[in-house]
This record gives C-alpha cells, structure tokens and sequence, in this order.
C-alpha cells in the first residue's frame, strides 16, 4: 500500500514533488524592529541579496513547478527598488504573487497602485492588535496602527485583496474578539493568524501553553462561525485537529457539516462560514510538506521559522532541493515523526509545528511542544520517555537526516 503521506494533496498537487506554497524573502531590509520577528531584519540590505537577475530565474523555477502560491516577503519587500519590475515578471509568466509589505512611509497609496499595475494579486498586511497601543509596542513604531489600517483602504480602493496577518503572543492573545470586530469592518478576505515560534526576536516568555493554544484554538473556531471572510493558521497545524473535533461532535450532535471538509476549495465564494474555515483542514501543509521558503541571499528552508539549510539556489534547481534534500524527504515522512506526534491519530493531517518543536527541542521530528491531545494509542510513559530522550542527543538525531 502507498504511504499516506505520498498521496496528492487536495487540488491535485503531489508535496513529494511540488509545493502548495513558496515564500521568497527578497531581502532582510526593513526599517521596523518588531517584537517577534523572524528575520531579525536590519535597516541595510545585504551586499549579497539575490539581484533582479537572479530573482527571474527563481521566478523562472517556481513557474516551471506550477507552485500555486508565491509569496514576496521581508524584511520589507518594498526597500527593493526592483520589486515592482519582479511582480511584472512573475505576472508574465502565470506567477500569482502576494506581496507581505511593512507599514512604513514607503507604503504609500501611489506605491499600492502601483503594485496591483504590476500584477499583484493579494496584499498580505501585519496588524497585531485592534489599538494603536497594542499593535504600535509590538511593531516598535509610534503610527504604524494608523499607517496600517490606511494601507488596507487604499488596497480596497485599488481593488487588491487584503490578507491579515495577526501574531499571537501573551501580548495580545486577549484582544481576539476586537481583531475580527476590526477586520468586519475593513473588508479582508482571510485572516492568517500565526502562532509564535520563537526565533528572531521571538521571544520563549511570550509563547502560549499547550492549555492557552486550546484555549485560543475555541476562541478562533467561535469568531469563524459568523466571520464573513476566511481564517487560517500558521504554525498552528494541531487547529486542524481541532476543527476535526469539533466537526465529528456536531455531526454526532445532529447539526454538524458531514461533507464541511470534503466540498471546500478555499476561495469558493458561496462557501458558508463552517465549510470555508474547515476547507483549510484539508490542505496538509506543513514545514517542508506543501512549503518552502527561500533567504534573502538564496539558502533554501523548509520553512522561515526552521533555519534547517538544504541547498541554495545559486547552487542547485528549486525543485531539486525540494524533492530530495534529506531534510524536506524526513519532514514529509510522517512516519519519522517521534513522540505524540508519531502516535497520533490526526498525524496526517496535523503533524505539528516542525519548526516549534525544533526551536524548543533541538529536534524537528519531535512531538509539537504545544498540543495537550492524548492520542488514542499512546502511553503517558512514553512521552515521559520522549522528552528524556529530546534532552539527551538532539545533534544526534539531526545529523542523520
């Protein structure tokens, strides 16, 4: 029998051999110092950033693999002055590119415009707090609230999607309910909200417990029923077990969605609140499973919060490091997955954060650190086990992927 984890992703897309979605970080640059960031940008570009060229011939590879989703990210992608001619390219050749700007004065109504000229084809746009005093301290920035929630109109009025971006910390884990009341309002189409890793300026004190996840995971799935645009997670995969559960008890209920999960292609604008949230559940991607991400200077990642090197592009074909670095082919085995995560149930469509388990464990095959599910067939001991074994020879296990 082929393994599961072989099978095509829903949409027809093979993750052994293609990506539902990749993400470039065109440079570190960025003239914010945010709480969380990944990057951990810096103000100066770096001398050896992919050039104009070299980003074509990414472009080139991304399109030759059918990848669905691109996305141009930072830093701040808008310090590249070549960033426009790069969408105009990617648009030329059947490449759909999202672009993750920062809300600084270089985001500017002419800039926007400019952008959907260009071809762009959804805005992805950090706000991390419904007042200016929750989402100023976590950007570093007096007035980037302000600056945020005038890019959103002026990207309504230039007809260019918005995607929202929300990361969540103890910072502002409170203030869910006046985000979704904020975001009704401003006329999104999804709401993206990631869950800390903490690399970068990530910080450990301000990531969520297995309990608080929960806790969060209840809250989303509440403003989900009668938000009337999308809402996914990053590095959250154990919410698709969530909606899973919660799915199975309503239908045992007698008004639940039998057919939620199956029926959703996520965009399908007839698509009620339950069946557009749940669509996402079937997706599978995980770090290295469906995703990619590329440096600023070309290093190839399986994701941006997992800094697990697995070639460059100056160096070796797109595809080829995705679909036989030994790192991508560990992560998209789900029969190496250790601990709860190897045990469990939902182990297929869930898998757990890589890159958290990595940040927190040495280890990116290890049981996401922040999931309280007991599977069905594991034995409390053996997590005991587990985590005595994560301490033990961390470099060990990683020198053999």
């Amino acid at each position: 029998m082929k393994p599961m984890h072989n099978i095509p992703a829903r949409g027809g897309l093979n993750y052994d051999e293609t990506p539902f979605l990749a993400i470039w970080e065109v440079t570190q640059s960025c003239d914010l110092a945010c709480k969380h960031c990944r990057a951990a940008a810096q103000p100066i570009p770096h001398p050896d950033e992919l050039s104009t060229e070299e980003g074509k011939q990414v472009i080139d590879q991304i399109a030759a693999m059918g990848i669905p989703i691109f996305v141009f990210t930072g830093g701040d992608p808008l310090k590249r002055k070549d960033v426009f001619e790069l969408i105009r390219y990617a648009a030329g050749k059947g490449v759909h590119v999202a672009l993750t700007p920062s809300a600084t004065p270089l985001l500017t109504r002419e800039a926007i415009f400019k952008l959907k000229e260009a071809g762009l084809v959804r805005l992805g746009i950090s706000l991390d707090g419904s007042t200016p005093e929750i989402h100023d301290a976590f950007r570093g920035l007096p007035g980037a609230w302000a600056r945020t929630i005038q890019a959103i109109e002026w990207a309504n009025e230039a007809g260019i999607p918005i995607q929202v971006h929300t990361t969540i910390s103890r910072h502002n884990a409170h203030d869910l309910d006046n985000l979704c009341n904020l975001f009704e309002k401003l006329a999104i189409v999804m709401w993206n909200v990631f869950f800390l890793v903490p690399v970068g300026r990530g910080q450990l004190d301000d990531l969520l417990s297995g309990e608080e996840f929960e806790q969060v995971f209840g809250k989303i799935y509440e403003l989900s029923q009668r938000a009337n645009f999308q809402i996914k997670t990053t590095e959250a995969m154990h919410y698709r077990r969530y909606l899973i559960q919660h799915n199975l008890e309503e239908r045992k209920m007698g008004h639940g969605h039998p057919h939620a999960a199956a029926a959703y292609e996520p965009g399908a604008p007839t698509a009620d609140a339950h069946t557009r949230n749940m669509g996402w559940a079937t997706r599978r991607v995980n770090d290295g499973k469906g995703f990619m991400f590329i440096s600023h200077v070309g290093n190839v990642y399986p994701s941006g919060f997992l800094p697990l090197h697995a070639g460059n592009v100056r160096q070796q074909p797109l595809a080829e490091i995705y679909r036989e670095a030994s790192i991508f082919k560990a992560l998209r085995d789900t029969g190496k997955l250790e601990g709860k995560c190897g045990a469990c149930e939902f182990k297929e469509i869930c898998g757990g954060s890589r890159a958290r388990a990595y940040a927190l464990t040495g280890d990116p095959l290890a049981q996401e650190p922040c999931c309280i599910y007991q599977p069905k067939h594991w034995d409390a001991h053996l997590e005991q086990e587990a985590e005595a074994y994560q301490h033990a020879a961390p470099a060990a296990k990683l020198a053999v992927l």
